[in-house]
């Protein structure tokens, strides 16, 4: 009887996990295939990844893009021919209890050279969508004097005006 709760046990740990683990892959081959519709400049299939309420947050500290406007935004880029090119080189991701969201945090190659992505994605309908994402520029710790006064006046002045909001 033992034997057999211990099996019974060992067995849906390993069903959730091997569950888990199609999800993830399946969370990768999204955000792959997001970033590859950037870099083909396919508008649409770039778009059909993200939630109708998606939230795209730039380098910028300006760059907050509801799901609209970043689509208005980015479209030029797209018509160009050639939106921009994110190279996944290193990806976590985690999924909640309930397997309807999950997050993650990528390391990418870019055309500002190694930046950072993190998001949080649902699961609608049976289909992941990227409902938020949050791209940054990796800066080595030894640089961030340099950084923070190439960018202390912009800065400055960008807060005295949020604080006076």
């Amino acid at each position: 009887m033992r034997n057999n709760i211990v099996i019974a046990l060992f067995c849906a740990v390993s069903m959730a996990l091997m569950g888990q683990n199609e999800e993830k892959e399946k969370i990768n081959l999204l955000l792959d295939a997001w970033h590859l519709a950037a870099s083909d400049a396919d508008f649409d299939a770039y778009f059909d990844k993200m939630t109708n309420d998606a939230v795209f947050i730039g380098t910028d500290a300006t760059e907050n893009w509801q799901n609209d406007a970043f689509k208005s935004f980015s479209k030029p880029y797209f018509d160009r021919g050639k939106a921009w090119s994110f190279t996944a080189v290193q990806r976590n991701i985690y999924i909640g209890e309930d397997g309807d969201f999950a997050w993650f945090d990528e390391l990418l190659d870019t055309q500002m050279k190694i930046c950072r992505g993190s998001g949080i994605l649902k699961k609608a309908n049976g289909e992941w969508k990227i409902a938020h994402y949050v791209l940054s520029i990796a800066v080595p710790n030894e640089n961030v004097a340099e950084l923070i006064n190439i960018k202390k006046e912009k800065d400055s002045l960008l807060l005295l005006q949020l604080k006076m909001e």
